[in-house]
């Protein structure tokens, strides 16, 4: 588990976030991302007939949609243990494989940090 006051400011506020997005949107997992010109991106996860993303594919989209072309950091606010390996891919698109993805629980202490490698 990793110390979520000992993080870089700018982890711990897209932590922040993606809690706050899977609390205010009563989603399974809150995701958010940071771009190489420091703005974020903020997103749940999306569970529609036709369309089912998780919060980081959605962050990314967003991101992507605004006009990013890489990313600094992600992290993940869910009950899951890991990242799914396709958030790991749409990470590792536009970031580039040593993007870190910090992963936290809903209480939003980071339980690891894993890279998109």
């Amino acid at each position: 588990m990793t110390d979520s006051n000992a993080l870089d400011p700018e982890d711990r506020k897209i932590v922040t976030l993606a809690r706050s997005a899977r609390a205010r949107n009563h989603v399974p997992e809150g995701a958010a991302v940071r771009d190489e010109t420091g703005r974020t991106y903020v997103a749940g996860s999306v569970a529609l007939p036709s369309l089912r993303l998780s919060a980081l594919q959605t962050a990314v989209a967003m991101a992507v949609a605004s006009g990013a072309t890489s990313l600094e950091a992600a992290a993940v606010v869910t009950e899951a243990d890991g990242a799914a390996e396709a958030d790991l891919a749409v990470v590792r698109d536009l970031g580039g494989a040593g993007t870190p993805v910090l992963l936290a629980g809903p209480d939003g202490v980071v339980r690891k940090t894993v890279s998109a490698d």
